[in-house]
């Protein structure tokens, strides 16, 4: 009771005009994230159609709505990030199979998620909007959830192994080991890969929020179902505003969340030397200079540490195995050897068994053609990217004055859905008799080039300060520094960023090789054009067999050619 009272007097004493602002800016946003979570749990039948007008005075609801999915679509994305890919980290049993199942469903375009799980989320809230409202937000989280956990994943492994062997010379048990060192390493780029994920979020926000799904047809309130109306009533001037609302938005959510934990992460680079030049944030700065904030902070960094050091008895290993143990052991491996190999064998036998009911076997090599045809604009397009944004990125992350000016140009940038620049494609295409074989091809890496530049920054930052000071005392430059510090260093995440925006451009290719302007649609050959066709349809044997052809290409280029590299980077390319 003396020290609660204590600590209200030095409220009393220390409370200044920054833990008003502070708390105003609080409860403004908590207000209006409540208000905009009541929209979301209205009554809603079936069917029943979901009022959205043009008028630009609506838009601040329509963002609100959009923010408040993306927003829930992440946490679920960070709680997957931290569960998933620590256990395909941690466990080399289960790695083998939750990689691969990782590039599976990276591959999975959003339409095909959300023509097998929209009719599921509408039952599961009956007579709610929720309903409708979780298959948007799921469908969101699928293009967010792969490329964190992707990053989370990669850092995990490239843990320098000086600072391993200081976790065991200080006696920490693994959970210890994972909360004071591996997660707090792995944290600036699981930043900059998170920014990029909310980014792929807005990029696919038209798909999640007018649904079209054979017959089941639902538009929610939000900025993307905005910009489908705009589109399909050709109005320019509402995709104008639909546009500046963007760019608001994603100004404050950077000013207010991104930015100060770029700023914030600063304290988790792995270097000898302090860096002079960090990232500033005026909202981490606010915050810092307020004596409520102090206490808060202390208090959860307090009680946090206790949680921290609450499990060191229940996760120790065992320094050897009993032979009891180690049988027990080999029969729990034979066992799931066991049941993956049934697994293995059910979903070869079930899937090929309902594809074959509505396709015929002539059309299968078909599919097969026209992926490779996706596959040569995927190859093109990313060395295309690698080009263009890995010297820029290097450049950005060595200096952070640069990077926090051009930050949320680049999430806007980013975030820019394919579908406002239909009606410039169409039009050049039609005017100048175009092929859309060729000039569709650019609206696939529109938003998915945006992982190499960021997972690059994020590399080119975390290099530290005195490997910097020692290359430039050696005098590098030029293509020695490349060669030597900056390629190396950038590596790992730039390999994270390739594979990402592999499976990126696979499932933007559902939106990009088929464009519409009004009643004009035109259509490139590919994988995508005959997914999204289909999905247009319902017809769910040939969405299947689509989905699956492209999860074997992502897959088999991943297991052969990136997860090679994997190796490399994990051993050669580490900060040891």
């Amino acid at each position: 009771m003396k020290l609660l009272a204590q600590q209200n007097i030095n409220l009393k004493v220390k409370v200044n005009i920054w833990d008003i602002i502070a708390f105003l800016l609080v409860i403004g946003i908590i207000t209006a994230f409540a208000w905009g979570s009541k929209q979301m749990t209205v009554h809603y039948t079936p069917g029943q159609e979901v009022e959205l007008s043009l008028n630009p005075l609506n838009l601040p609801m329509y963002a609100l709505r959009s923010v408040l999915r993306m927003g829930a679509a992440l946490i679920f994305s960070l709680i997957f990030t931290f569960t998933y890919a620590t256990l395909a980290a941690k466990n080399k049993r289960a790695e083998a199979i939750m990689i691969p199942v990782l590039d599976v469903l990276q591959s999975v375009p959003i339409l095909g998620f959300l023509s097998i799980t929209v009719t599921g989320f509408i039952a599961l809230f009956p007579g709610r909007l929720l309903g409708v409202e979780a298959a948007s937000i799921f469908a969101i989280f699928t293009s967010q959830a792969w490329n964190m956990a992707f990053s989370f994943y990669q850092s995990l492994r490239i843990v320098p192994k000086e600072l391993e062997e200081a976790s065991v010379l200080f006696g920490l048990s693994p959970w210890q080991r994972f909360w004071r060192l591996e997660a707090p390493f792995a944290t600036p780029n699981l930043i900059w890969n998170t920014m990029m994920s909310v980014s792929g979020g807005w990029f696919f926000v038209v798909a999640s929020e007018a649904i079209t799904v054979g017959k089941t047809s639902v538009t929610l309130p939000g900025i993307g179902s905005y910009v489908a109306q705009a589109i399909e009533q050709k109005n320019l001037h509402a995709i104008g505003w639909a546009l500046l609302t963007m760019l608001v938005v994603i100004l404050i959510y950077d000013q207010i969340l991104f930015r100060p934990l770029v700023a914030w992460a600063e304290k988790f680079k792995f270097e000898m030397t302090e860096s002079q030049d960090t990232p500033k944030s005026w909202v981490l700065l606010v915050f810092k200079r307020t004596a409520l904030f102090q206490i808060i902070t202390a208090f959860f960094y307090k009680t946090w540490s206790k949680v921290i050091d609450a499990f060191p008895k229940f996760s120790k290993p065992s320094k050897s195995l009993k032979p009891e143990k180690a049988v027990n052991n080999i029969i729990r491996t034979v066992i799931y050897y066991l049941f993956l190999f049934a697994a293995i064998l059910a979903v070869l036998y079930l899937i090929p068994h309902f594809i074959l009911k509505g396709v015929e076997h002539e059309e299968i090599i078909k599919v097969f053609f026209l992926g490779l045809l996706t596959l040569l604009r995927v190859i093109i397009l990313l060395l295309l990217a690698c080009i263009i944004w890995v010297p820029i990125g290097v450049m950005i992350g060595l200096h952070p004055k640069w990077s926090t000016k051009i930050q949320p140009l680049a999430q806007f940038l980013a975030a820019f859905p394919a579908n406002l620049l239909f009606p410039i494609a169409v039009f050049f295409m039609v005017r100048y008799r175009l092929s859309p074989e060729i000039w569709t091809a650019p609206l696939m890496i529109l938003g998915t080039q945006w992982y190499i530049l960021f997972n690059v920054i994020a590399g080119a930052a975390a290099i530290p300060t005195d490997m910097r000071e020692a290359a430039e005392s050696f005098g590098l430059n030029g293509w020695k520094l490349w060669q030597r510090l900056l390629l190396p260093a950038i590596f790992p995440a730039l390999l994270t960023g390739i594979i990402t925006a592999s499976g990126g451009t696979w499932n933007a290719s559902i939106v990009a090789e088929v464009v519409s302007w009004g009643s004009v649609k035109l259509s490139a050959t590919g994988l995508g054009s005959y997914i999204a066709r289909w999905s247009e349809k319902g017809d769910y044997p040939h969405i299947i067999l689509g989905i699956v052809v492209m999860s074997i290409y992502v897959v088999f280029i991943n297991r052969f050619f990136w997860r090679k590299l994997y190796t490399i980077c994990q051993t050669k390319f580490r900060l040891d």
